[in-house]
């Protein structure tokens, strides 16, 4: 169609345009996406790219792609997804990696960084300026493709060329006209061929003011439409930006737009967008949008057809003065819908940013209308991610480029200008600004101007050109006027009398300061890299700050005199006037100061700023008044001003803004100490402290507030002089580097205590990097100690680094200064030191600082001191505090260590300073007639300060080591003065007060140590007493020990140990005495007496299932529990947290808390008390049940009776009795109906003699009697589990209770034993002892639980339980043998055995002879079947090893093998060596024996054999087999048995089930059953991360990132949080955790947010609770939200930690404990994670 060559191809392009586009875009209320797609594509596109290619496209472009790729990345990211950088080769953090390229790049062994990108950023892979090592990855490096052409790309021929240059105008004009189209009704005259048809659309649009249920409501109000309908159209508008709402004429759509206004209005403040747009109008712009993404598209084939895009757009129309294509759409981005800003933005990306000559022109582009472009956004309301000007990042970082913009567009100085011109409302009259009541909404868009500045500066030049330098004063003047604006702003005045009534709004103005800590720097690191910009910089900034200063002349001034000075100065008191914390102009200037300094460049300031215009004082007034400021709100001076100030001075001191405030403050006093008389500056310190008065003369008031409020202030200033001495670690004021500071930063904060690496991190200033340098020094000076399972690393301080500590740290809080000297002084006491601590020797000052120390040996100073200890000394106790004195002694030792290390460096003659004279000399005034010396001598007899003693006598022999100093320099010997005799006596007298310390140390560790060894005596003579108590509180199997042993020691034979048979052994039953943790009262456990109850909870549990699809969904009122299926699918687990009360109390207790929650509606509980459930009221645990606890009954045997009993009832014959017994009961039952009574074929036995009575004959004893209350809570269980395990109603008369009963009771027995075997514990005597008394307790209600049910519906039950076991009783759908779990159906038979001795009249049970010998048939037989079970399911077993085993077990395998394949028509393969299937059996049958001794134990109170006390394989395996009466050698049971075992092993092994698994049709369940864990997570977080980044979720088609959770319990990965994977589960909406959890952990799961790094626990449908996950950084601390970004690696501990929540059950208890600590998640709708 475009064939011809000569005609226009714009006329007929757009001709073809009009044609197709309305048509193919017609139906826009419910769009067929393919089939517009499929449409577009036959008409326009596949032309146009034949046209252009000239030939087959596909085959054309799969050319071009095999022919090499670009070096750049370029991937876009899209929000949520993982970056990656690294910190050590990454220019700035900016600097970014996707996932594939950061996997395959050197970076992914360094210090390397993950964070989730908000979407919007782009790879830099590829792009050399933004590496300083490896910036390509392996897929990304020339030749990586392996094509031979090694050069980037292929040129495309000059045909193709051609053409692109024919048809991307018009493409392009196309797009950039449709974009911009501002008329509703027309389309441009060369678009409109047809006649226009009255047919308009109602078009709603997104933005960010209205939530989605505004839109929601005003669409169902104006529309009428549907709920769902109004939801599509919603989410619809919200990803794309706009969406057709109502198709019609145009007055019908004009109506629907005023209703959408009307409604929309009435919700919120504004109305939405809505516009009226022609049918064709809406069809071209989409079109043109689809043209976009395949521009999009060819632009990532070729170089050559980004560099003719970029050339077209950027093409000026000649003779119009409109700009160029790019930029047109650039301005009119805020206009634009989000659907088409993310074309235009991805546009961009791929053809400007992949050619770097064409992203320098789009730069200086977007620079030219860089004011316009954010003007426009800051009145924008869509998210900065969908901003055009989002890009500056992209380009202002590139180092390169930023130059060029700096030195040709001075893009500073428009950054800058831009600033002020978005903010000018918040300028007050005198052009300073004031954010009061400012929007938050705007303020966070102007931080974007603010971080624009910060890209441009974020790397430094290392070449000045004169142009650069002279663009960047511009711009740095330009900045200077931003802080001329901000220096002084938001003035505050001391509130009096009356309290402030609003507190005025102060966080605009800090947060831009914190914006701005970094830029500040930045400018200040700038200019210090030359000479000549910093001196004209200083003088620019000093000019600034002297302009800011001069207005506040008008006031005359004043004179002050002290100790022979006098100054004069402007009166002013920060108590009465206007002061401000906002100083950045001064701040600046004391930063260049510092920077003049450390360069050396200071020697020539002079001649910028002459001496005469310099003044000092002006310069330090300022900062002075905020460091007053300071100290008067510390003093409480200030109460009345609320809130808002003591978060400013909060602040202004913390770490991330003090570098560029409060730090500042003190170098600027440090810059007029240097310069000013020392005398004359601290005069002035004590002006503007208005403690004038105070050191003048002793103060008259009696007013306790002020008197108070006065000592604050001179502790302020003290340290205030201490910091301006003594803090001389800044780069500048003293010859130290960066590290250093650190270093000592890291050294104090260690000193409070130890801490993690994050909070060390976190006390650090950050640089411009996000850097805080804390790893090149951190093992300087601290030591790293490993986490345990919980807590966190924390490093230690050195032992050497400890001399470091100085007690007044200038950034010390108050609390951390405390503790920090508590921490030090507890130390030096254990060490047996004196507790003095004194200052470090401190560096020395840089020369421009050097003449700061004077302030310490002037007049003024030493009026000070000598004040302050005169009144300690004259104990004037109002007058002074022990701080104050501290302050003193510093000041002192301050003065003493510079003086000492003066005189060590050069000679007497040449130390000018001379505090040691000053100090020993008497005062001026009558006054101070003492000298210091005298005054600290005296200090020591204040009884108040004694803890300050060592701390007087370090400062004592401080002078004297400078006096020695003195006179061994000198060589005449000075007079001594006064006071130097008291210090020769006083150092004999320190010496003996050294001694007597460590004689009284000594004698108290004696006495210590005596105290202790009479203390352990008594002990043990009250244990040797109270043996018994002792025993008794030990672990469950001690006590038994103790019995076991007097009863082993009788016999040789050691009977005690068999549990069942004739040989049982005596039960240990002895006397249990409990207390009631409600009424605190003690009572012994009878069957008579009123129940005691141990606080429970039942839950359903998936912990054994290895078969998770399995879990049966089937309703609670069709599930038959009887038997359960091999795979354990779903049991009801019961645990105890083992505390006992009494069942009227608990009663008690539990109407109590109900009656509470009914008068507490509108507070969420944590517990459903409409399910019973309630916290444990001693530990808090979850419980919605008790247990009652039922003794055990002792029963001894006989063993004449037990021996002749055992002449006459053999396996055949008990079989017999019982069958005679159960036909009988079936006639009873029948009550005349004919019944088909199983039959037996007895062989040879004379069956006259059995009839229905036989069974009672072996022995039997009248029923327990339960207590009522007892019966009551059997019941009350007993319906709990009912209700809980098979989710129903309570029905205290359903006949499946009894068999829920034995279910849990078996499943709670596996779990146990799962636990023990996967920790590697022992049988027994290795239990907690909750579970201990929770298992005891359950396993005895199990068994007494029969007697609350009709015994005629045990016996049905037990009918059918044995019907597995004896095939000949044909009982309806009695299951296979391999269709059942063995130990399920051990626990019913045994338990609901007794009820074959129910008679009519009498109440009877089995005496202990007929239930030892019961128990044992019983358990042979579950036991053979079991062996059955585990011989045919291993039948598909392939060998492991070879070994000719022919051991008689081997053997009789062997021979058990031929039956059975007999048995089966040889389905069964004879071939098995006997020794694997022996091998098999015994493996398989262990976890069955070791729950049936834990089962029998519990039962009967046998105690077990030593061997089971411990871990061995081949002793445990005796040991159980002794235990439960068993051959070691199994299959000799068979043997035993044969007759009677011979034809139900026929039927077992003919069973259908059996056959079809023989016949490899069916799989069964292999025994032993794997042990379930946690699913293998990756070593390496950032695996995972890379698995969630190629998650797709199933149901949803857009590429938008979801939030992907790992499921710990069976590795799913589900799509949490997002309407795409909710689900309807009985008409609740359910989120796709919530459901997953319901059918893989019966409704408790555990998740993993990926890209959160959270473990979520969550339980049922309405709770949850965040848990660390198991992946730690190198310092041992895990990261939620990545936050920190640090690299992850699973730690195994903290791993097996969940795994053990899990199979220990207690995920619901770790709920609600982490709910009850932090009740703020009850916002949280766990239903829809």
């Amino acid at each position: 169609m475009w064939c011809d060559e000569r005609f226009n191809f714009q006329a007929t392009f757009l001709q073809c345009l009009a044609k197709h586009v309305p048509n193919i875009y017609s139906a826009e209320m419910d769009p067929l996406l393919e089939k517009q797609e499929e449409m577009a594509q036959a008409a326009i596109l596949y032309p146009l790219e034949c046209y252009l290619f000239g030939e087959d496209p596909d085959i054309f472009l799969e050319k071009l792609q095999q022919s090499g790729t670009s070096q750049l990345c370029g991937k876009v990211f899209k929000g949520g997804e993982t970056t990656y950088s690294c910190r050590d080769c990454a220019v700035d953090p900016t600097c970014v990696l996707c996932m594939d390229c950061f996997q395959n790049s050197i970076h992914k062994n360094h210090r390397y960084k993950m964070h989730s990108s908000t979407g919007g950023g782009f790879c830099d892979c590829g792009d050399a300026e933004a590496w300083k090592a490896g910036p390509l990855c392996t897929k990304h490096e020339p030749g990586a493709s392996g094509s031979a052409k090694e050069k980037s790309e292929c040129q495309l021929n000059e045909e193709i060329m051609e053409h692109s240059r024919r048809v991307f105008p018009s493409v392009i004009k196309y797009i950039v006209d449709m974009l911009i189209w501002e008329e509703e009704k027309e389309l441009p005259p060369e678009l409109t061929i047809r006649e226009k048809v009255d047919s308009y659309y109602c078009v709603l649009f997104n933005d960010e003011h209205h939530s989605y249920d505004h839109v929601i409501y005003s669409l169902q109000r104006a529309l009428g439409c549907e709920l769902g309908e109004a939801q599509l159209h919603t989410t619809a508008i919200d990803k794309e930006g706009r969406r057709a709402v109502k198709a019609g004429r145009y007055a019908s759509c004009q109506e629907a737009k005023e209703e959408i206004k009307r409604h929309s209005e009435n919700v919120s403040q504004r109305p939405l967008h809505v516009e009226v747009l022609h049918a064709d109008v809406m069809a071209h712009q989409k079109f043109a949008l689809r043209l976009g993404s395949w521009l999009n598209k060819l632009m990532s084939y070729s170089s050559d057809f980004r560099q003719i895009f970029c050339q077209i757009c950027l093409k000026e129309e000649a003779g119009s003065e409109k700009p160029c294509f790019i930029s047109r759409l650039m301005l009119w981005d805020a206009k634009l819908h989000k659907g088409a800003r993310k074309v235009l933005h991805e546009l961009i990306f791929s053809s400007f940013f992949m050619e770097m000559k064409y992203k320098k022109l789009f730069a200086v582009e977007f620079v030219k209308y860089y004011k316009a472009l954010q003007k426009e956004y800051i009145s924008d309301d869509h998210d900065r991610v969908l901003s055009v000007t989002a890009l500056s990042v992209q380009m202002f970082t590139v180092p390169t480029l930023a130059r060029h913009l700096i030195e040709e567009q001075n893009v500073i100085t428009i950054i800058t200008e831009t600033l002020l011109e978005v903010l000018p409302e918040y300028l007050d009259k005198n052009g300073k600004f004031n954010f009061q009541g400012y929007s938050q909404d705007k303020l966070n868009r102007v931080y974007a101007v603010i971080y624009d500045l910060r890209y441009v500066l974020v790397s430094k030049p290392t070449l000045w050109t004169g142009r650069l330098r002279e663009r960047f004063l511009e711009g740095f003047v330009s900045f200077l006027r931003i802080l001329t604006c901000m220096q002084g702003m938001e003035e505050i005045k001391r509130q009096i009398g009356q309290h402030i009534e609003v507190d005025p709004d102060w966080e605009a103005a800090i947060a831009i300061q914190m914006q701005l800590k970094n830029i500040l720097l930045m400018f200040q690191e700038w200019c210090a890299c030359d000479e000549e910009l910093l001196l004209k910089a200083y003088s620019e900034c000093h000019k600034a700050v002297m302009n800011c200063s001069t207005n506040g002349r008008s006031r005359e001034k004043t004179v002050f005199h002290l100790c022979g000075h006098t100054l004069e100065s402007r009166p002013y008191r920060v108590s009465a006037d206007p002061v401000s914390i906002h100083l950045p102009l001064s701040r600046t200037l004391a930063g260049l100061h510092v920077r003049l300094s450390k360069t050396g460049t200071i020697s020539r300031l002079h001649e910028f700023v002459p001496p005469e215009e310099f003044q000092v004082e002006l310069l330090i007034e300022y900062p002075l008044r905020c460091l007053v400021l300071v100290a008067q709100v510390a003093a409480e001076m200030w109460r009345r001003n609320g809130l808002s100030l003591i978060s400013q001075v909060f602040y202004y001191q913390d770490v991330k803004c003090r570098e560029e405030m409060y730090d500042k403050d003190i170098i600027m006093l440090q810059i007029g100490a240097s310069l000013m008389d020392p005398n004359q500056f601290l005069l002035l310190i004590l002006q503007r402290y208005e403690l004038a008065d105070a050191f003048k003369k002793i103060r008259p008031t009696k007013d306790q507030d002020l008197i108070k409020q006065c000592n604050v202030l001179i502790e302020e200033m003290l340290q205030i002089l201490i910091y301006v001495v003594g803090e001389r670690y800044v780069p500048g004021v003293s010859n130290v580097t960066k590290e250093d500071v650190i270093m000592r930063e890291i050294i104090h904060l260690l000193c409070i205590e130890p801490m993690a690496h994050s909070a060390i991190t976190k006390s650090l200033p950050e640089n411009e990097n996000n850097e805080t340098g804390l790893e090149n020094v951190i093992d300087k000076v601290a030591t790293f100690k490993k986490p345990g399972v919980s807590g966190h690393g924390v490093y230690e301080l050195k032992d050497e680094c400890l001399k470091e500590f100085n007690m007044f740290f200038y950034h010390y809080t108050k609390t951390q200064h405390s503790k920090a000297e508590h921490t030090q002084k507890k130390r030096r006491k254990q060490e047996n030191r004196d507790e003095a601590l004194p200052p470090p020797p401190p560096p020395d000052f840089s020369p421009a600082f050097s003449n700061v120390v004077r302030i310490l040996n002037c007049d003024v100073m030493m009026h000070i001191l000598r004040t302050i200890l005169q009144r300690a000394v004259e104990l004037e106790t109002h007058l002074w505090t022990e701080a104050m004195i501290q302050m003193v002694l510093h000041l002192l030792s301050l003065g003493l260590l510079e003086e000492k290390m003066q005189l060590q460096k050069s000679p007497e003659e040449e130390v000018t300073f001379d505090f040691y004279h000053k100090a020993t000399r008497m005062g001026s005034s009558a006054l101070n007639a003492v000298s210091v010396l005298t005054l600290l001598e005296k200090l020591k007899r204040v009884p108040q300060l004694e803890t300050q003693k060592d701390t007087v006598n370090w400062i004592l022999q401080m002078f004297d080591t400078v006096k020695r100093l003195r006179e061994k320099s000198s060589l005449t010997t000075v007079a001594a003065t006064p006071g130097s005799e008291a210090t020769k006596g006083d150092e004999s007298t320190q010496d003996k007060e050294k001694a007597e310390r460590k004689r009284k140390a000594e004698a108290a560790r004696l006495h210590r140590q005596k105290i202790m060894a009479q203390m352990s005596a008594l002990q043990r003579n009250f244990i040797e007493t109270h043996k018994l108590l002792y025993e008794n509180t030990l672990e469950a199997p001690g006590k038994e020990d103790a019995l076991m042993e007097e009863e082993s020691m009788s016999s040789a034979i050691d009977y005690s140990k068999i549990a069942l048979g004739p040989k049982r052994g005596p039960s240990v039953a002895e006397k249990e005495v409990l207390t009631c943790i409600l009424c605190q009262e003690e009572q012994e456990v009878k069957l008579e007496s009123a129940a005691m109850v141990l606080s429970a909870c039942v839950q359903k549990s998936t912990a054994l299932t290895q078969n998770r699809s399995r879990i049966l969904e089937l309703s609670g009122d069709t599930l038959d529990p009887l038997f359960m299926h091999p795979d354990l699918p779903c049991g009801t687990h019961t645990g105890s947290c083992g505390h006992v009360m009494h069942a009227a109390c608990w009663q008690k207790y539990f109407e109590a808390m109900q009656l509470n929650f009914r008068q507490r509606l509108h507070v969420e509980q944590i517990f459903d008390l409409e399910n019973g459930e309630y916290l444990c009221p001693l530990c808090k645990s979850l419980c919605n049940t008790v247990i009652p606890i039922v003794p055990l009954q002792a029963q001894k045997i006989n063993s004449e009776d037990a021996e002749a009993v055992a002449q006459i009832l053999s396996l055949a014959r008990w079989l017999e009795i019982i069958i005679v017994r159960i036909s009988g009961y079936s006639v009873k039952n029948a009550k005349g109906e004919k019944q088909n009574l199983p039959a037996f074929a007895s062989k040879g036995m004379g069956s006259s003699a059995l009839e229905f009575h036989s069974i009672l004959s072996f022995g039997v004893q009248s029923s327990a009697k339960y207590s009522s209350s007892i019966k009551e809570m059997l019941i009350l269980f007993a319906t709990t589990i009912y209700r809980v395990g098979l989710k129903v109603a309570p029905n205290e008369a359903d006949y499946r209770i009894p068999m829920m009963t034995w279910s849990t009771c078996a499943f709670t027995i596996q779990c146990i034993e799962n636990l023990l075997e996967t920790e590697g514990k022992p049988l027994f005597g290795s239990l907690q002892n909750r579970q201990h008394s929770g298992l005891k307790a359950l396993v005895q209600f199990a068994a007494a639980q029969r007697t609350t049910s009709p015994q005629v519906l045990i016996q049905k039950h037990l009918v059918r339980l044995l019907g597995v076991l004896l095939p000949n009783f044909k009982v309806e759908d009695t299951p296979s043998l391999l269709e059942v779990d063995m130990f399920h159906i051990l626990v019913g038979v045994v338990l609901s055995f007794p009820s074959l001795y129910w008679e009519d009249a009498v109440d009877l049970q089995p005496s202990s002879i007929s239930s030892a010998y019961n128990h044992l048939y019983l358990f042979h037989l579950t036991t053979l079947a079991h062996i059955t079970q585990i011989v045919i399911s291993s039948a598909t077993a392939s060998p492991t090893a070879r070994s000719s085993d022919n051991s008689e077990e081997a053997r009789s395998a062997q021979s058990f093998c031929r039956e059975v394949c007999q048995y089966t028509s040889g389905c069964f393969s004879q071939d098995i060596p006997g020794w694997l299937v022996w091998d098999c059996v015994k493996k398989g049958i262990m976890p069955y024996l070791r729950c049936a001794a834990l089962f029998f134990h519990y039962l009967l109170g046998v105690s077990p054999p030593e061997e089971l006390l411990q871990v061995s394989e081949e002793g445990q395996f005796k040991a159980l087999c002794s235990y439960l009466s068993l051959p070691t050698n199994l299959f000799l049971l068979f043997r035993e048995y044969w007759d009677t075992v011979n034809p139900l092993l026929q039927r077992w092994c003919a069973d259908p089930v059996v056959l079809s698994c023989l016949k490899g049709k069916s799989i069964a369940v292999r025994y032993p059953r794997k042990r379930n864990s946690l699913i293998e997570l990756p070593e390496d977080y950032s695996c995972l991360l890379n698995q969630a980044s190629q998650f797709r979720c199933p149901r949803s088609s857009d590429d938008e990132q979801k939030h992907p959770v790992l499921c710990l319990f069976c590795g799913a990965m589900l799509c949490s949080q997002n309407t795409c994977c909710q689900e309807l589960v009985n008409g609740e909406e359910l989120g796709a955790c919530t459901s997953h959890a319901l059918q893989c952990g019966a409704g408790v799961c555990m998740f993993l947010k990926i890209r959160e790094c959270k473990v979520v626990l969550i339980e049922g449908k309405t709770r949850g609770c965040l848990y660390p996950a198991p992946y730690l950084d190198e310092y041992g601390e895990t990261d939620p939200g990545l936050k920190r970004g640090n690299p992850l690696h699973l730690c195994r501990e903290r791993y097996r930690k969940l795994h053990l929540l899990w199979q220990q059950h207690c995920i619901i208890e770790e709920i609600a404990r982490s709910q009850e600590t932090n009740q703020i998640f009850f916002g949280f709708n766990w239903q829809l994670l």
